[in-house]
């Protein structure tokens, strides 16, 4: 099971680069100028995860021969402040098969521009080589009989790292699949995410207990984790490939809070902020080498960090202070040699969010993907994550904690 996972990572990592992958056959309207994903009626009558509208849709994955249905569902969830937003979710399952186990599939797609939507990007349109490496993933567990949720769990604004909004919208997604396939509130459900995707996988788990405790979630594994951002800006700071998340970050947190980023940011923050508005991760994380968190600020700043309101909102959204899973998790995480980190994530920030749940009596495994960058870790982590979580929607148990 782990090689062929491998197996499938490789082979479409190659296609990929080798320009093999066939370009979708005509190009549909982006997410901002189709009006399927708009909503006009009241939503605060509508319950959480209720269908809201449908309709078929493709899905395009590197080597996939299985025929798949795919069908998009906008649903009723909650924003970050509690009201109640509108999100999409996309359902793939073997044709003709009943579905039994659902796996909800949260990708790395790390967005501030709606054409970078899982909703859109799964039909073949402005793929990325993280999305098409993580279709054909998500292709291989529908070819092995799972149906799988794939949420755009960062709303319908793209508000990338916000801990409730995105938590909810993936739950409310699984809840919105269920009601479609008319299955009971029973069916096993597991939980998977890398990097940005770990963010909806973390909250989820910790709010499945108290937002949707009739949800049969059997185990979650999240990999490549921001537990703390405050952490993270920091270590990419200056980074030669990972400077650009810290622009991308301060618009995300611009446009969910309404925050006045005038009043911190330097000229050429400002204009950084506006350079990676409607992009996706590929096109900022590494286009601005270098960049420090210095030059993001005026003064009497030397940092976003010694910035109050920053600071407040950053610790609104650390993984491990909003709930307890109640599941059994499985946590890795990359370290290149000689550094804190796997390049963007810190190593110990992870192992000791796993700590924690343990402490609480959670049961977590985590792993140290020793000498690997946060992209060369993905491979091992979604192996194992493969194992891990096919073996808790089989109902095979856990031991206690092993955190390492």
């Amino acid at each position: 099971m782990v090689r062929r996972v491998v197996s499938v990572i490789f082979l479409t990592c190659a296609l990929v680069i080798g320009g093999v992958v066939a370009a979708p056959a005509a190009q549909a309207a982006p997410p901002s100028s189709d009006p399927f994903y708009t909503y006009s009626g009241n939503l605060s009558n509508k319950s959480a995860g209720q269908i809201l509208k449908q309709r078929p849709s493709r899905f395009v994955a590197a080597g996939l021969t299985v025929p798949v249905d795919s069908t998009q569902l906008m649903y009723r969830s909650v924003g970050n402040l509690g009201q109640p937003i509108a999100g999409v979710t996309t359902v793939l399952r073997p044709r003709g098969n009943r579905p039994t186990k659902i796996i909800s599939y949260h990708m790395a797609y790390d967005a501030l521009g709606s054409g970078c939507d899982p909703s859109y990007t799964l039909q073949g349109y402005q793929p990325t080589p993280i999305s098409r490496v993580e279709q054909s993933l998500i292709g291989s567990y529908v070819a092995r009989g799972y149906t799988v949720v794939v949420p755009d769990y960062e709303g319908l604004h793209e508000q990338w790292t916000i801990a409730r909004q995105e938590g909810k919208l993936a739950l409310d997604g699984i809840r919105a699949a269920e009601t479609f396939l008319r299955l009971p509130a029973s069916t096993p459900v597991a939980l998977l995410g890398y990097s940005g995707g770990s963010v909806p996988t973390q909250f989820a788990a910790e709010f499945a207990p108290t937002y949707a405790p009739e949800l049969a979630i059997k185990g979650a594994a999240g990999g490549g984790l921001p537990v703390n951002l405050a952490h993270n800006l920091s270590y990419v700071s200056g980074s030669q490939s990972w400077a650009g998340v810290i622009p991308a970050v301060v618009e995300a947190y611009r446009r969910t809070y309404n925050l006045d980023v005038s009043k911190f940011l330097s000229p050429k923050g400002m204009s950084l902020i506006a350079q990676v508005r409607n992009k996706c991760i590929a096109s900022f994380a590494s286009k601005y080498p270098g960049l420090t968190d210095a030059q993001m600020v005026k003064a009497p700043y030397t940092s976003l960090l010694q910035v109050a309101v920053v600071r407040d909102l950053i610790a609104d959204n650390v993984m491990g202070t909003l709930g307890l899973p109640r599941i059994p998790m499985f946590l890795g995480v990359g370290q290149i040699n000689g550094q804190i980190g796997d390049g963007v994530m810190i190593t110990a920030d992870v192992r000791n969010l796993a700590a924690q749940y343990c402490r609480q009596g959670a049961r977590v495994h985590f792993t140290r993907y020793a000498g690997q960058s946060h992209g060369g870790a993905f491979p091992l982590f979604e192996a194992d994550a493969d194992r891990f979580i096919t073996a808790r929607l089989d109902g095979r148990p856990t031991l206690g904690c092993n955190v390492g």
